[in-house]
């Protein structure tokens, strides 16, 4: 089966282009690059609530782009700037995989980017004969 890469053309904060692909699908599995709150470019102002959602919403709209959704996440990595922002960020995180909740990782780890959260997946989706 092929690989398949997914936005391998973006940017980064300060319009730098990235040198990764935002996800890549091999056999049914997507793995889905490391995901922060950013749009257009730059990681948008806000608390951990915001982004959160803003995270999340990335996460969500590359697994679309590629077929995939909520149910077909079978592990999750995040990493958390501030361990205190633990249950809040749980708090919103269960809205989104409450229902099909993965596996998980969260690890407190200071940041590349000047973000409060960042997370990553795989999927899996049985492709057709």
């Amino acid at each position: 089966m092929p690989i398949k890469r997914y936005g391998t053309v973006q940017t980064g904060a300060g319009g730098k282009t990235l040198p990764f692909a935002r996800a890549v699908e091999a056999d049914g599995w997507l793995y889905v690059s490391g995901q922060v709150a950013m749009e257009d470019g730059e990681i948008i102002d806000g608390n951990i609530i915001a982004q959160t959602h803003k995270t999340i919403a990335n996460v969500l709209e590359i697994l679309e782009e590629a077929g995939y959704g909520v149910e077909h996440v079978v592990r999750v990595g995040v990493w958390l700037d501030d361990p205190r922002d633990f249950w809040t960020f749980n708090k919103i995180y269960q809205e989104y995989f409450g229902e099909h909740p993965p596996a998980r990782a969260c690890v407190q780890s200071s940041m590349m980017v000047d973000c409060k959260v960042e997370i990553d997946c795989v999927a899996y989706k049985k492709k057709d004969a």
